[in-house]
């Protein structure tokens, strides 16, 4: 495995430690995750989005993101954009979101 698909990993585990406080569901299942790239230098981008426009979080939300993605042994860099397109919609949840909120 290559060392940037460690350090990817890593990041994904970093970004299951987020949550939206009103859904008892981490980021990453909830599909609010778009784009994760992760160069070898260490630089992390990432592109998400919120459950909803007026998300009171959307002010804390990345910046929250983006701290955690830092602590990341490894990472040199880290950058969250906020992104609306597409909008989030349930059918980005996975299939473990999914069993627990009980949607199947």
């Amino acid at each position: 495995m290559a060392d940037t698909e460690v350090l990817k990993a890593q990041v994904i585990e970093a970004l299951r430690s987020c949550y939206d406080p009103e859904i008892p569901v981490n980021i990453y299942e909830l599909g609010l995750v778009y784009e994760l790239d992760v160069e070898e230098s260490g630089a992390v981008a990432i592109k998400m989005t919120l459950t909803a426009p007026n998300c009171p979080v959307a002010g804390s939300l990345p910046a929250q993101v983006e701290h955690r993605v830092r602590g990341v042994p490894g990472v040199t860099e880290a950058k969250v954009e906020l992104v609306w397109d597409p909008p989030w919609d349930q059918s980005k949840l996975s299939p473990a979101a999914l069993v627990q909120l009980g949607l199947i």
